[in-house]
């Protein structure tokens, strides 16, 4: 059945539910998983222009942050997997659309399977809020659970 299931998280309850379901398979069927986080990548228009000599020290504090709030939520569900007795690999991308993060780590893990969380929306709100889920659904030939 599955092999490797990729687990895309962004830390929040509701993904954690999505998290814990692909857990739950991943052990079923004896799958390793790999669970990501997709972190937007530094904006230099968020730093005010009068303040460009400052913009190594955002850069670097941004990078620093941004690898912490990764390592937190990783590190989590990485102890979930080995308290469930699933092998985990997890990994952070830097990308600003993390549909396509979550695409390319799956074919570059190999992955036959993605297990991730939607909110539901569904007319105007899905229209103008977008869904990093139904864009993975579009943009990949590999199975996607939709956990909602």
């Amino acid at each position: 059945m599955y092999r490797h299931i990729l687990i895309p998280t962004d830390g929040s309850e509701l993904a954690h539910r999505a998290v814990v379901h692909g857990l739950s398979l991943a052990k079923a069927v004896g799958a390793k998983v790999t669970v990501v986080t997709v972190e937007a990548s530094f904006n230099v228009y968020d730093v005010p222009a009068s303040r460009e000599n400052l913009m190594t020290a955002a850069f670097d504090e941004y990078a620093k942050h941004a690898r912490e709030h990764a390592t937190s939520i990783l590190d989590g569900m990485a102890n979930e997997a080995k308290v469930a007795g699933v092998q985990c690999e997890t990994a952070q991308v830097i990308q600003d659309h993390p549909y396509q993060a979550i695409v390319a780590t799956a074919k570059e893990k190999g992955c036959d399977l993605i297990v991730m969380a939607s909110h539901g929306r569904s007319g105007l709100a899905a229209v103008l809020l977008g869904s990093v889920t139904t864009k993975v659904l579009t943009h990949t030939t590999i199975p996607v659970l939709v956990c909602h």
